[in-house]
């Protein structure tokens, strides 16, 4: 796993699931609402209720954000349970 404040040295995969996008900006928001340091150079003035959440979802689409999917034996695993 990258640590939150790394940023990746090459861009994560687009993702073109809006489910997964979601998925992954939420975590990466619960990241940042722990503390982690955004990756964006930029980000907005301190003011909306969803801030933390709209940074998320912009390292998210500029690919800063790098995630892993279990594989269909650790999926497995998980049902089993």
């Amino acid at each position: 796993d990258v640590t939150a404040s790394e940023v990746p040295p090459e861009p994560a995969e687009p993702i073109t699931s809006r489910f997964l996008f979601v998925d992954v900006a939420a975590q990466r928001a619960k990241q940042l609402r722990r503390g982690a340091l955004p990756r964006l150079d930029r980000h907005p003035p301190s003011g909306g209720p969803h801030k933390l959440e709209r940074v998320a979802m912009e390292e998210v689409r500029n690919g800063l954000v790098q995630y892993s999917l279990p594989t269909a034996d650790e999926f497995a695993k998980t049902l089993k349970r």
